[in-house]
């Protein structure tokens, strides 16, 4: 890895790595987020670092939350930074609008990592149009080395305007990696006082309402700045014009020779008459950005106000696709409209087909055995499985098939409730540990509130698995100078008065097949809590027992019921037999308790 906390030099840095040496150089005194892909390192950094530059840092229960804590630290002058992958500014949405309204002492970023092409992600929206929305200043990295510097360069927008600003980055800028610079790093000051002032920050309708007006106002100043923005630039000469920001810029720059290109970074609100000039005198316009027509509507409106009968290209006249992220590949369907550049040819490849590779639950993975114990459980019941977001979203996969509905955060939990009054149906809610602390409280007080009829099944792996393995208020924190102790999900669901709760291992399927049986048999809200930790995350710690499962060829008697209950990938069919791949198995058991004749064995 590299060494952000280096004082000078250059080095070879993934785009999150540039993004937390860029806070570093800004000075930033506070920061918190919900962990989420393509964002993840950012926090996983910053919870080794964030103490050693004084910065505060925090894994906060939500984004919502996470939003809160920094728009109270950047109303107190402290330099403050959020961030959270695309989806999640969907929950922090609500005090975002506000804050527009309020604005801030200290600078104050948003990081969207928004994610074309759903690398990781249920869905590809464009959080750009978040910025129009609140109506607040916007800036797009291309590169990890824009990546690093516009960050502060961001903080001064900020704070020259009192407004929060959002920072929106793509996959391609997160997880691409490019030589950047180091510069100096900047004092942090991570405490601030709050000066109280209600008519800015107590948005009641009688002060919104002016503060509406002061928002409109800000937003034209940050106009008249993005006209002057060095962010925004022009290169190259040429009759023919492109417009471009984010990673798109990449293979513009790469693809199309001998064309003049203006290259946004602060794209909320555009430099209007910057944009007007570049456009008048060109032959043609194009417009290269991913996802939906965000830079290309403004560009076609002002040809419109300003008369300029110059044809525009994009997404709009079907150059373009308005689906996925883009690719040097991409840029080859304006053939018709300007020089491509070729490009080198592929490589050839051998001539062999190969396997499809499609995502799987890990070896030993504690979601298998509560799976397996509730499709036993449910039998030819007509349940309704309600999933959620994280590894146990691929229980979706055979033989399992455990997720029938699945929308957002805590929205499988939400979404049972609805099941249970909606339908003669019997919904069965999974959500994770972290999942359950993010969203997954409310919607089962609502269920209880409502006398709803539905199985909450809590898969509690110890950590955010998903992303890397962070911390959840389940697990307790101790990173920063700050340890906690371990919130107790039982005693929580508990005070919520459930009809039925119990507490499972996992690794025993049959036990956990017979609370199931009995959490089904409720006529109320039941809740069976999966408890046995993430195996990857013991890994880590080493804390894995050295165990092994072995499979007795003259006991077991051909019937493949392990494969098609667990369907471990430790577990080979070969021919007719069943055994065991050593390198795969951590000797967890499940298939061992699923075995009808005792053929298969956990040894030291």
């Amino acid at each position: 890895m590299a060494d952000i906390l280096s004082k000078g030099g250059r080095d070879l840095l993934l785009g999150n790595e540039a993004i937390t040496r860029g806070l570093m150089e800004a000075g930033v005194g506070f920061a918190s987020t919900y962990p989420g892909t393509p964002s993840s390192e950012v926090g996983n950094l910053l919870e080794k670092m964030a103490d050693k530059v004084g910065m505060y840092f925090e894994f906060s229960t939500n984004e919502k939350v996470a939003f809160e804590a920094a728009a109270a630290a950047a109303a107190s002058g402290v330099r403050s930074f959020v961030f959270m992958k695309h989806v999640g500014v969907n929950v922090a949405a609500d005090p975002l609008m506000t804050l527009a309204y309020s604005g801030v002492r200290g600078g104050l970023l948003l990081m969207s990592a928004d994610d074309p092409s759903c690398h990781s992600s249920q869905n590809e929206q464009d959080n750009r149009i978040y910025s129009k929305l609140a109506l607040i200043p916007m800036v797009e990295p291309s590169t990890p080395a824009e990546a690093k510097d516009m960050v502060p360069a961001a903080y001064d927008i900020s704070e020259e305007l009192g407004m929060p600003v959002l920072y929106r980055t793509t996959t391609r800028v997160n997880h691409a990696r490019g030589i950047v610079e180091y510069g100096p790093m900047a004092e942090a000051k991570a405490k601030g006082r709050f000066e109280k002032d209600v008519q800015r920050f107590v948005n009641v309708p009688a002060f919104a309402k002016r503060n509406r007006v002061r928002l409109l106002e800000l937003n034209a100043k940050a106009m008249a700045m993005s006209e002057k923005s060095p962010l925004n630039r022009v290169e190259g000469e040429g009759p023919v014009g492109v417009i471009t920001s984010g990673a798109a810029y990449n293979y513009v720059k790469e693809g199309l020779p001998g064309v003049s290109i203006l290259k946004l970074g602060f794209t909320n609100p555009l430099p209007e008459k910057k944009i007007a000039d570049f456009i008048a005198g060109k032959e043609k316009i194009i417009v290269a950005e991913e996802l939906e027509p965000f830079l290309e509507d403004q560009v076609l409106r002002i040809c419109a106000q300003k008369g300029l009968s110059v044809p525009v290209y994009g997404k709009r006249s079907g150059h373009l696709p308005m689906e996925w992220e883009y690719s040097p590949e991409t840029m080859r369907r304006l053939s018709g409209l300007v020089d491509v550049e070729k490009g080198p040819e592929p490589l050839p490849l051998p001539d062999v087909e190969l396997p499809g590779r499609p995502p799987t639950l890990c070896a030993g993975c504690p979601h298998r055995g509560i799976y397996a114990a509730t499709k036993k459980a449910v039998g030819k019941r007509d349940v309704v499985y309600c999933s959620d977001i994280g590894c146990y979203t691929l229980g979706v996969q055979p033989p399992f098939g455990t997720a029938d509905f699945i929308v957002c955060m805590g929205g499988g939990a939400g979404a049972a409730g609805g099941f249970s009054k909606a339908t003669d149906q019997m919904p069965i809610a999974f959500i994770g540990d972290s999942t359950f602390f993010h969203a997954g409280l409310p919607p089962l007080v609502s269920a209880k509130f409502n006398n709803h009829k539905l199985t909450m099944v809590i898969l509690d792996n110890r950590a955010t698995a998903m992303t890397g393995h962070q911390p959840n208020p389940g697990t307790g924190r101790d990173f920063g100078g700050i340890s906690t102790e371990p919130l107790d999900i039982e005693a929580i669901v508990r005070s919520v008065g459930v009809d039925f709760l119990e507490v499972v291992d996992p690794y025993d399927v049959k036990a956990s097949a017979a609370a199931m049986e009995r959490a089904l048999a409720t006529d109320g809200v039941s809740v069976v809590i999966s408890k046995r930790a993430c195996p990857l995350e013991l890994r880590k710690r080493k804390a894995l027992e050295p165990r092994l499962c072995e499979v007795d060829q003259d006991a077991c008697i051909r019937c493949h019921i392990c494969l098609r209950t667990i369907a471990c990938p430790a577990l080979q069919k070969k021919g007719d037999d069943v055994s065991v791949d050593e390198l795969q198995c951590i000797g967890c058991g499940m298939c061992v308790s699923v075995c009808p004749k005792g053929a298969i064995k956990v040894v030291k």
